[in-house]
């Protein structure tokens, strides 16, 4: 049975391979089709809904050679629009090789603070957005921390152990290391930072005395001989049932 919101879909995109994602189809354009794209599923499809916009680093393209990669970074951009009439969505993608794709403020309002979010995370631009102020961040940040070449400034100042960046091996830095350079000793617990250390209860101690419970001794036992030197305590009487108490009985 064909699928005709994909036949929809490939039609007003004008292109060939259209995956799926459960209810949602996923289509890939061009950087410089996104705007007419996403008009084309909002007038065309009957998508209605704006859900979400964002981008993913995908680093640089790595050279055929094998060698280290290099170039530009690389950005996928992703919007999910959905038809509430037909219950179906798109997921929406474009490989930028340069930071910047037209803005869609003007076909969906609601994408004014996702473009913000993705400028300033990411460092893409969006030609025709009304205002890309700071969404997140303070206006004095530098940088976009989830790009992937974004700096940790907690890495560089602080040794952690274990590889820092691909390709070290799992190597591990700091007293840990094992003298003999074999593998790592397991570091000793530490208390959380900022919690006090009366909060930190030691082990209790053993209670003074007390003994491990072992086998009885011979004298507990009933018809053992008593140990030299030792006395034999005298039989004790139950008390008397008050039922079976004479009269006469103090």
């Amino acid at each position: 049975m064909p699928d005709f919101w994909e036949e929809r879909l490939r039609a007003a995109l004008g292109v060939e391979a259209v995956g799926a994602d459960g209810p949602r189809s996923v289509a890939d354009v061009d950087p410089g089709q996104w705007h007419e794209a996403v008009r084309a599923c909002r007038d065309e499809l009957g998508c209605d809904f704006f859900d979400w916009l964002s981008a993913v680093d995908e680093g640089p393209a790595g050279p055929e050679s094998g060698d280290a990669p290099s170039g530009p970074h690389r950005f996928r951009i992703v919007a999910h629009l959905w038809s509430v009439a037909d219950r179906r969505g798109v997921l929406l993608r474009a490989l930028l090789a340069e930071g910047a794709i037209a803005s869609v403020t003007d076909l969906y309002p609601g994408a004014d603070w996702h473009e913000r979010e993705t400028h300033e995370m990411f460092g893409v631009d969006f030609p025709g957005h009304p205002d890309l102020k700071p969404l997140l961040l303070t206006p004095e940040f530098e940088g976009h921390p989830l790009r992937k070449d974004f700096v940790l400034a907690s890495r560089v100042v602080k040794p952690w152990p274990g590889a820092k960046e691909p390709g070290e091996g799992g190597r591990t830095h700091g007293p840990q290391d094992s003298p003999r350079g074999g593998a790592a000793r397991k570091r000793a617990p530490k208390r959380p930072p900022g919690v006090p250390e009366h909060w930190i209860q030691p082990d209790p101690p053993a209670a003074a005395g007390a003994t491990e419970p072992g086998p009885p001794s011979q004298a507990s036992e009933p018809g053992a001989p008593t140990p030299a030197g030792a006395t034999r305590p005298e039989p004790t009487e139950p008390p008397a049932d008050p039922r079976t108490r004479r009269p006469d009985a103090s």
